[in-house]
């Protein structure tokens, strides 16, 4: 018996998911928005304590938001090709919808940014909140990349056993 009553993927779902070229593409991305993130966060923790790089903590920034820019889009390709919707499908619904705060607080980062709204400490504060919230999101895929691995090996044990 299935350790979920709701599998995250169909059988078809799977084979999309499996097939589709933005798998690897999501695959690649993530990591090396992980790897962009920790280093903007030294930039961004280095100027807060002392003052200095506040230029490096902009542009770490913006590079990050602009790799963000990128995962989400290419996560919306994505899920089109699995689950037939660009957002919101229901095996991703929260952690898309979460992923509109962390969007949205990154591009008001860099609307701050753009136009001067916020002195550099607050602006530097609005980037670690954008920064929880891709963590919080971060940790939401990954749990359900754990969920698709448990359920994709408890599907294998059953059909060994059946």
């Amino acid at each position: 018996m299935a350790s979920q009553i709701h599998p995250l993927y169909t059988p078809e779902e799977r084979i999309r998911r499996d097939r589709s070229k933005w798998t690897l593409v999501q695959g690649i991305l993530a990591p090396v928005q992980f790897v962009i993130f920790l280093v903007s966060l030294y930039f961004v923790i280095r100027f807060l304590i002392t003052g200095q790089g506040e230029f490096a903590a902009n542009v770490s920034i913006v590079i990050k938001t602009l790799i963000l820019y990128t995962i989400m889009i290419t996560g919306s390709i994505w899920e089109k090709e699995v689950f037939g919707k660009y957002l919101f499908a229901p095996a991703f619904y929260w952690e898309d919808v979460f992923s509109m705060l962390v969007l949205a607080l990154h591009t008001a980062y860099l609307f701050a940014l753009a136009f001067g709204i916020l002195e550099a400490r607050a602006l530097m504060a609005l980037a670690l909140s954008a920064y929880l919230a891709y963590v919080i999101n971060a940790a939401q895929f990954l749990w359900k990349l754990r969920q698709a691995r448990l359920q994709e090996s408890s599907q294998r044990t059953e059909q060994v056993m059946a």
